[in-house]
C-alpha cells in the first residue's frame, strides 16, 4: 500500500542537533553514539521499521531548543548498554574525552550519572540472571539510592525495574511462591476493566491509546458502511469509552440509518464492572438517539466459551475488537487457540487487533531484561512529555499498571508471565493458521490516525509507520503498538 503524507516523520534521534565541543557549561561532557556503536546487538529489535512513512505537511508542534540538548530515556539506555560498566568505573573522571554521534552533542554531568545508573541496573540484572544473588545486593542498593518514583523518567524506570529484580530474587529464593496458573493481580484487572480515573487520565493524555482506538473504530465504520445492524464483540472492554466515538459516527449516518448497535463484552472476571460499563454506554446511546443493546458473555474459563454464547442474529454485521488482549493468552496457547477457533466459527466480517509491537521473549534473561527496559523507556519518556511529574494520575498509573507489567515480565517465568509481547510478524503467521487474511486500513482510517496525532502537544514525537498493511504507532521511532485489520478467507 502506498500512502505518503509529509510532515509526520520523526525519527528517534532527529531531535539531536550538533553543538561544538567548546560550547556548554563546565559540567557538560561530550558523548558519542558513533564511538559506542550504540546497542548493535539490539539494533534489529528496536530500529525503525524499513517501510513507507505516513507524513503530512502540517503545523505539528516543533520541539523547543531546550529539548534538543537532552537525550531521551531510550537513548540513555542505549548508551549505557553499549558502554561497559567497568569502563565507567575506571574512567568516570574522563568522560569528556568521548564524543557523541557523528558530531559532538551535549550530555550534562547528570546525563553521565544516569548512564551509569542504567549500567548498574543492567549489571544487576545480569547477576540475577546468573543467580549470583549474593553479589547483587550492593548494586540494587545503589539503584535504590539513585532512583525515585517521583523523579525523571530514568529515575522512575530504574525504581520500578529494581523492584522487579528484587521480586525475582524473592521468587527464586522461595520467599514468594507461585499462586497458580493464569492469575492476574485482581486490583490491576479491576482497575483496567473500569479504567480507574488515574489510568483513564493517562489514556486521554497519551497519544498511543487514542490513535489505536479511533483508527480501529474508523476501520469498523468504513467496513460496516452499508450495515444497518452492527454487532461488536469486544474481548476486553475496559471502560468502554472507545465506543462513544462509534456511537457518534453511527448516529450521524443519514444514508444508512442504524437499526441496532449491539455490543457484546467478553469477560472472565469483574462482572459488575462490565455491567456498569454497559449501563453507561446505554445511557449515552439514548442521548444520541441510537438503538442499542448490551450483552455480557461471562465464563470462568476460556475453554467454556461457545459460539452460541454470543447470540448472533441473521443480518448482523459482526466486528470483533481486541485491544491489548491476545498477548495475555500467549502463556496459555491452548486457551488462545480455543478462543480463535470460536471467533472463526462466528465468521466476523472484520476483526481489529491492537497489540504491543515488541518482543520480550529472549531466552537469556539479560537480553529479555534489556528488551523490556527499552520498550518501557519510551512509555516513561512519553509520560514525561505529556504529564507533570507530580500528577497523581501519572503516579497512580505508573505505580499500578506499569509496575505490574514490568514485574510480570521480569520477575515471573512460564505460565505466570502473562505479559509476553510479540511483534506483528508473529501474529501474521499465527492468525493465518485460522484462515485469517490481513486487510488494508482505509485512507480515511489512516487520516484519522494523523488527525489524532495533531491533537496532542507532544504529537511531533509520535511516529506512524506502515509495516505491510499494519499501522505501527511509535514514540520517537520506538514501536509501541501495532494496529491491524483482519477478515476470514
Amino acid at each position: 500500500m502506498g500512502f505518503h503524507c509529509p510532515g509526520l516523520e520523526t525519527k528517534g534521534k532527529s531531535h539531536l542537533k550538533p553543538q561544538s565541543l567548546g560550547e556548554g557549561k563546565d559540567n557538560q561532557a561530550s558523548f558519542s553514539l558513533e564511538a559506542f556503536q550504540v546497542l548493535k546487538q539490539y539494533e534489529k529489535r528496536v530500529k525503525h521499521l524499513n517501510k513507507e512513512k505516513l507524513e503530512e505537511p502540517s503545523n505539528i508542534i516543533e520541539r523547543n531548543s531546550a529539548d534538543v540538548l537532552a537525550l531521551s530515556t531510550e537513548e540513555i539506555i542505549k548508551v549505557a548498554t553499549e558502554t561497559s560498566l567497568e569502563y565507567h568505573l575506571q574512567r568516570s573522571d574522563n568522560l569528556s574525552s568521548l564524543s557523541f554521534g557523528c558530531a559532538p552533542f551535549v550530555l550534562t554531568s547528570d546525563g553521565v550519572k544516569y548512564v551509569e545508573l542504567i549500567q548498574f541496573l543492567i549489571a544487576a540484572a545480569e547477576k540475577v540472571g546468573q543467580q549470583q544473588f549474593d553479589h547483587v545486593s550492593e548494586m540494587l542498593s545503589m539503584c535504590d539510592q539513585m532512583s525515585s518514583a517521583t523523579g525523571n523518567p530514568v529515575q522512575r524506570i530504574v525504581y520500578y525495574f529494581t523492584g522487579a529484580l528484587r521480586e525475582r530474587i524473592d521468587r527464586e529464593t522461595g520467599k514468594i511462591t507461585p499462586r497458580g496458573l493464569f492469575t492476574i493481580s485482581s486490583n490491576v484487572e479491576e482497575a483496567m476493566v473500569s479504567l480507574s480515573p488515574a489510568i483513564l487520565e493517562c489514556h486521554q493524555r497519551m497519544p498511543f491509546c487514542q490513535i489505536a482506538q479511533l483508527t480501529g473504530i474508523q476501520a469498523i465504520v468504513v467496513s460496516a458502511a452499508d450495515a444497518k445492524r452492527l454487532h461488536v464483540i469486544d474481548l476486553k472492554i475496559d471502560s468502554g469509552v472507545q465506543w462513544i466515538a462509534l456511537m457518534q459516527a453511527l448516529a450521524a449516518r443519514n444514508d444508512c440509518p442504524t437499526e441496532l448497535l449491539k455490543i457484546t463484552a467478553f469477560g472472565t472476571t469483574s462482572m459488575s464492572k462490565i455491567q456498569e460499563t454497559g449501563k453507561r454506554l446505554a445511557q449515552f446511546a439514548e442521548t444520541v438517539n441510537l438503538p442499542f443493546s448490551f450483552n455480557l458473555v461471562m465464563v470462568l474459563n476460556i475453554n467454556d466459551l461457545k459460539k452460541e454464547s454470543f447470540d448472533i442474529e441473521a443480518g448482523e454485521f459482526i466486528a470483533v475488537y481486541s485491544s491489548l488482549f491476545l498477548k495475555n493468552l500467549l502463556a496459555h496457547p491452548n486457551c488462545l487457540e480455543y478462543l480463535m477457533r470460536v471467533i472463526r466459527d462466528l465468521r466476523p466480517q472484520i476483526m481489529v487487533i491492537t497489540e504491543p509491537e515488541a518482543n520480550h521473549n529472549s531466552q537469556a534473561f539479560k537480553d529479555r531484561f534489556v528488551e523490556t527496559l527499552l520498550y518501557f523507556s519510551a512509555i516513561f519518556d512519553c509520560l514525561e512529555a505529556c504529564m507533570d511529574r507530580s500528577d497523581p494520575s501519572r503516579m497512580g498509573a505508573e505505580g499500578l499498571y506499569l509496575s505490574y507489567a514490568i514485574k510480570n515480565s521480569i520477575a515471573k517465568e512460564g505460565k505466570e508471565r502473562t505479559f509476553q509481547c510479540v511483534k506483528i510478524d508473529f501474529w501474521r503467521a499465527y492468525l493465518a493458521e485460522f484462515g485469517m487474511e490481513e486487510t488494508e486500513l482505509s485512507m480515511t482510517s489512516l487520516y484519522q490516525a494523523i488527525q489524532v496525532v495533531k491533537k496532542f502537544a507532544c504529537g511531533s514525537y509520535c511516529t506512524l509507520d506502515m509495516n505491510g498493511k499494519c499501522l505501527i504507532i511509535g514514540w520517537k521511532g520506538t514501536p509501541i503498538n501495532s494496529l491491524s485489520v483482519w477478515k476470514f478467507c
